[in-house]
């Protein structure tokens, strides 16, 4: 009797993340990665799905990413461009603007990855070349280069950064990249309404996706904080026992925080999409006990976190393939959080799409990561249908590959739809399909998606000197939070602006493994958060 064939569900959730980077008083935007990636990848990632139907997924965006990309529009309707970058393609004459922004187009305008996005652009090159040549590092060379140089800069800048999609869907952007250079004041204006209908357009593209069945939209709690630290600074310690914490004994408000983060991104979510999240991705892929309790109590019946994190759970850190296998591709049922079922991703084929396939030829990587699907299929017990969870950032790996993993993605999602018996679902779908309850995990072991630990937030000098003056900032709000002559509007932006000292980015970049010039913005944006939160609490930072 011929064995049944082989079946495998594959779950892709792309998580899709940017910080505030607005000035927490004027609203300013002090760098401009949020728009920058909605032209290059937010936006290929839904053309993508679009363009080959028979592919599902799964969409995770942040609410703090989705203020910012409502207030770009926002921004666009009102005429007042708050982004400096962007508002510089609209100056009529670049010889007359300031000093500091004639630098900022200096600083800004080479940042991408250069292999992929500056040297296969020929005038683009030249220009980079031109500006090595002026650059002593004290910037004293930068009032040689002229407007021309600088518009040309501006328009090459924006170009490169422009979705690969969008490129070949719009021929203004292939005539301005044929031109080459001498681009005046009037091709920056058609480049400037180019991005503002992409950006006007973007959301609605998601809503459509999910109302046509194709993907569904996920959550993360509001400004991205890092969930189990919040509730217990100890938590790092269930991976690493010999961690480091800060002085303070705790973040105060723990599970009242959380609970915060999370009932706000779901009214956000709500709002926005019209309907509630589907579920729930921790930040960073972080998860404790407690946390998925507080997940469970929002009513969300679906999260997810990485494999490490479910290997120390178990308490099988070295486990080998059979028990890999048997463990990593089915749902759980979290421990003390009724309802609430977990996937954990194959960190490895994860990886793979993050940080390897980007070397590859697209149709050798896609063919690679099919054939260690159907190798999983392949080796599944009889009568199991393996749930592959393949999470990964959604915006952060394209630029690494030629032309922002176009071709990848084409040869990929093409094979996928065509195949026999790898079959792509959403988290929600995977789930359903499964006919008995999935088996209770014995614990959780707190960790991440980085290394199945929580150090890259806490444990050294500097990130624990950075969660001290939050939980210092902290108690300050709850003292002034009992005053009654506090007003609800100022009790909320307050609330908002404590939040926004919350996210776990501020955490991430410090640290002297990280590039110097990243650590030294990062902490200049989480030190004026905090001292715009004292400001509005009515005390001295």
């Amino acid at each position: 009797m011929a064995s049944a064939p082989p079946e495998l569900d594959l779950v892709l959730l792309w998580h899709m993340h940017q910080p505030d980077y607005r000035d927490a008083g004027s609203g300013r935007y002090l760098l401009p990665w949020v728009y920058l990636h909605a032209l290059k990848d937010y936006t290929d990632m839904a053309a993508h799905m679009e363009r080959h139907p028979g592919v599902h997924a799964t969409f995770d965006f942040v609410p703090v990413l989705l203020e910012q990309l409502d207030d770009y529009v926002a921004q666009l309707d009102v005429g007042r461009i708050r982004d400096p970058l962007l508002a510089l393609l609209q100056v009529p004459d670049l010889d007359r603007i300031t000093t500091h922004e004639r630098a900022l187009i200096l600083d800004s305008c080479f940042h991408g990855n250069h292999e992929t996005m500056l040297q296969p652009y020929p005038h683009y090159r030249r220009l980079h070349a031109l500006f090595r040549q002026i650059d002593d590092g004290d910037r004293r060379g930068y009032e040689y280069l002229s407007g021309s140089f600088l518009s040309d800069l501006l328009v090459w800048y924006h170009l490169v950064w422009i979705g690969e999609t969008e490129r070949r869907s719009d021929p203004l952007f292939g005539r301005l990249m044929d031109k080459g250079a001498g681009f005046g004041h009037g091709d920056r204006l058609q480049l400037f309404d180019a991005i503002a209908a992409i950006l006007r357009r973007l959301l609605g593209r998601y809503r459509a996706l999910e109302a046509a069945g194709r993907i569904e939209l996920w959550t993360t709690p509001a400004t991205h904080p890092l969930a189990p630290l919040l509730l217990d600074f100890g938590a790092a310690r269930q991976s690493l026992p010999d961690a480091q914490l800060p002085a303070a004994p705790c973040y105060p408000g723990r599970a009242e925080r959380l609970r915060w983060q999370q009932q706000e991104a779901i009214g956000q979510h709500e709002r926005r999409f019209g309907r509630r999240p589907a579920g729930l991705w921790p930040s960073e892929g972080a998860i404790s006990a407690p946390m998925l309790a507080e997940v469970a109590a929002a009513g969300l019946r679906c999260s997810a976190s990485s494999e490490s994190v479910l290997a120390n759970s178990l308490g099988t850190p070295d486990w080998d393939q059979p028990a890999r296998r048997r463990a990593l591709y089915r749902p759980w049922q979290a421990p003390g959080a009724p309802g609430l079922q977990l996937l954990f991703r194959d960190e490895r084929l994860s990886d793979l799409i993050g940080f390897e396939y980007a070397r590859w030829h697209g149709r050798d990587a896609a063919h690679h990561l099919i054939a260690e699907l159907e190798s999983i299929a392949r080796e599944a017990a009889p009568g199991q249908v393996p749930v592959v969870l393949v999470a990964l950032d959604g915006e952060n790996a394209w630029e690494y590959y030629p032309y922002n993993g176009f071709y990848f993605f084409e040869e990929l999602y093409s094979a996928l739809q065509a195949h026999p018996f790898i079959r792509t679902r959403t988290v929600r779908e995977a789930l359903e399909r499964r006919a008995e309850p999935p088996e209770t995990l014995p614990r959780v072991v707190a960790g991440s998606w980085v290394m199945g630990t929580l150090s890259t937030w806490i444990g050294d000098r500097e990130k624990n000197r950075a969660w001290e003056l939050l939980a210092e900032a902290k108690q300050a709000w709850d003292e002034a939070m009992a005053d009654p002559a506090f007003t609800p509007e100022r009790r909320h932006e307050a609330q908002r602006q404590l939040a926004a000292c919350e996210s776990s980015d501020w955490f991430w970049w410090l640290g002297s493994y990280n590039p110097p010039q990243a650590v030294e913005r990062f902490d200049r944006l989480y030190r004026h958060n905090l001292r715009r939160l004292y400001e509005l609490i009515g005390r001295r930072p």
